[in-house]
């Protein structure tokens, strides 16, 4: 509840029209519960067609964050995306374990808060990054990177900080966090940052598993952890799914190697992958000068690899898609229902949207669109496009068209 709606809500249970209280005047607060709140995860089929955004802890548990939810919800949307841990480390929720930040909680009762967005029938998808975490890292020494020239901390790029993703103890933190979020009613666990870092000096970094295990690569790291993860998650009823690059579907070397992420095998160990496949962040790929300016290609490239890649797996491809206009001319309703068109064409099955400053007018009117069509999967259009000879086929929409936003976008992750 808003302040104002607590306010309003005291004195309409006792009769108060103005004024305030006197000393030992007794009243009733309504809203409080005679027992705590404990909602179980909603179980869903991982095909479910989540149509979502992305909140930061910070205004998830804010009254904005209440509003952008009713909206989102009475234009089609049906879930929502929220931090309970971002890179920075800190833990958003009320979190009772030795090694977390105790500082920065944002969401002061996560049981109460999920049962409320159930009431709003909204599919819960709790994101958890893991291996980038700053406050883990500057904290606890014995969990960080180190520098094999220095012997002091590495740092990605000499700024971003890391913990190991190999220590026992590090994913340990991890997994109960997640098991506690479960526990407290979450529908589905995301994990970000799920990889080891993949810029700065790699080299200099070392990491605990090389000292028994010199010739183990990284994706044995990442795909053993995440399929732990799943083991201990999944019989309590929640999704598991997985953010990764983008660029990943063209499996360079240098990325595999780099980030510890082999999709074909990561796709066994989880219900849904989210590709965060945003055109503007594909620098120098397939001969573009601007990227962002093309999301057609981008989308649709993108879906195709990732479908080769975990053929045969099950795991649902539920793309991550552009938000923001960081690095393009076009963004617009017409680029974000490009986005939504191209994806569904190539097989994903629903889609999240990213805007790191939870600033959605495109994704919100692109909804309305495809709600007064009648169709908020653009499923139907793909049908009309396969329809026999004589039968009108589906519309695409119209090229994206230029507009001003005087919000700036920082890159997002």
């Amino acid at each position: 509840m808003r302040r104002t709606e607590l306010e309003t809500a005291i004195r309409q249970a006792n009769g108060l029209k103005s004024g305030g209280l006197k000393p030992g005047q007794n009243i009733q607060i309504p809203g409080i519960p005679l027992h705590p709140v404990l909602d179980k995860p909603v179980t869903v089929p991982k095909t479910f067609q989540a149509r979502a955004i992305y909140l930061t802890g910070w205004t998830a548990g804010s009254a904005r964050g209440l509003d952008l939810i009713r909206k989102w919800r009475d234009v089609g949307g049906n879930a929502v995306v929220f931090d309970i841990k971002d890179y920075d480390g800190v833990v958003r929720v009320p979190f009772d374990h030795p090694h977390a930040s105790h500082q920065g909680v944002t969401i002061h009762n996560l049981p109460k808060y999920i049962h409320w967005l159930h009431s709003q029938n909204m599919h819960v998808i709790a994101r958890i990054a893991l291996f980038r975490d700053a406050h883990l890292a500057q904290t606890y020494a014995q969990m960080d990177v180190r520098s094999r020239k220095t012997g002091k901390p590495w740092l990605e790029n000499g700024k971003l900080a890391w913990v190991d993703p190999s220590l026992p103890a590090v994913q340990d933190y991890e997994l109960d966090l997640a098991k506690m979020v479960a526990d407290d009613g979450a529908d589905e666990i995301q994990f970000d940052y799920v990889r080891f870092p993949a810029e700065g000096d790699q080299p200099d970094a070392v990491f605990a598993f090389q000292k028994d295990h010199p010739d183990w690569p990284r994706t044995k790291i990442i795909t053993d952890f995440v399929a732990r993860a799943y083991q201990e998650l999944h019989p309590v009823g929640v999704l598991v799914s997985l953010d990764v690059f983008g660029v990943m579907a063209w499996a360079r070397p240098v990325d595999l190697n780099h980030t510890g992420q082999n999709i074909a095998q990561l796709a066994r160990h989880c219900d849904v992958i989210s590709p965060m496949i945003y055109p503007s962040h594909f620098f120098h790929f397939d001969g573009y000068a601007d990227p962002g300016d093309a999301p057609e290609h981008f989308i649709a490239e993108s879906m195709r690899r990732f479908a080769a890649a975990t053929a045969g797996s099950g795991v649902v491809l539920r793309p991550w898609l552009q938000g923001f206009h960081w690095r393009t001319k076009t963004y617009s309703v017409d680029y974000v229902l490009t986005e939504i068109r191209v994806a569904a064409e190539q097989g994903g099955i629903g889609f999240l949207f990213w805007n790191a400053a939870n600033i959605y007018p495109m994704p919100t009117n692109a909804m309305v669109e495809m709600r007064a069509a009648g169709d908020l999967t653009y499923r139907g259009r793909i049908a009309a496009k396969t329809s026999p000879p004589g039968k009108s086929a589906g519309k695409a929409p119209p090229a994206a068209k230029p507009i001003s936003s005087k919000v700036p976008i920082p890159p997002s992750r």
